[in-house]
């Protein structure tokens, strides 16, 4: 007689580490992962020239300054930010990015003082959470949202943000519910599941 076969079975750790990737997703460019089995275009996207690199290092290294640890700029987020762009993003966010690229070049952000900078960038804030409490489901998101949460995504996937911001942890999954923590110490990094 044949045993009776059963799916495979998730452990605990498993489904904890699917279930993360599902609600990370949707907390970082979920509008535009929804939007994911929409046919693309099949024109080729223009790329982001070298110019556009260094500005896009230039926004996120002022989203992400350097400290006592490197900022975005040392981790490559320009380079990321262009590639998830130009990849993952459909044509209505990336005209929308490409377009407030454009914009922040002609305001001459790249020869702005810091303090300059910061306070666009702040500015742009401000003017990107009025977008989204305004926006319609269906319209894309603001350009400097997406350049925040590219730049956050970048920035502590990269192994300096990762290595160097983050604790990281090599054999993560103990609950520890009595870990001390002190004001200031890092917070730990957990790198993707091999098993996904």
């Amino acid at each position: 007689m044949n045993p009776v076969t059963h799916p495979t079975t998730l452990s605990r750790r498993e489904m904890l580490a699917r279930l993360g990737v599902l609600l990370g997703g949707a907390l970082i460019g979920g509008d535009t992962w929804l939007r994911g089995g929409t046919l693309a275009s099949k024109a080729p996207r223009p790329g982001f020239t070298a110019d556009d690199l260094v500005l896009l290092d230039e926004i996120a290294e002022t989203i992400i300054p350097a400290t006592e640890t490197p900022g975005a700029k040392a981790a490559g987020v320009g380079a990321f930010m262009a590639m998830m762009v130009t990849d993952c993003y459909d044509d209505a966010h990336h005209a929308a990015f490409a377009a407030g690229l454009a914009q922040l070049r002609a305001e001459g952000f790249l020869v702005a003082t810091p303090a300059a900078r910061t306070a666009r960038l702040n500015a742009l804030d401000a003017e990107q959470r009025a977008h989204q409490a305004a926006k319609a489901a269906a319209a894309p998101a603001h350009f400097f949202k997406l350049m925040k949460q590219l730049t956050v995504l970048g920035y502590f996937t990269s192994e300096i943000g990762a290595a160097q911001v983050l604790v990281y942890e090599e054999a993560p999954g103990r609950f520890d519910g009595n870990m001390p923590y002190r004001k200031g110490d890092r917070y730990f990094f957990t790198p993707p599941s091999r098993h996904l």
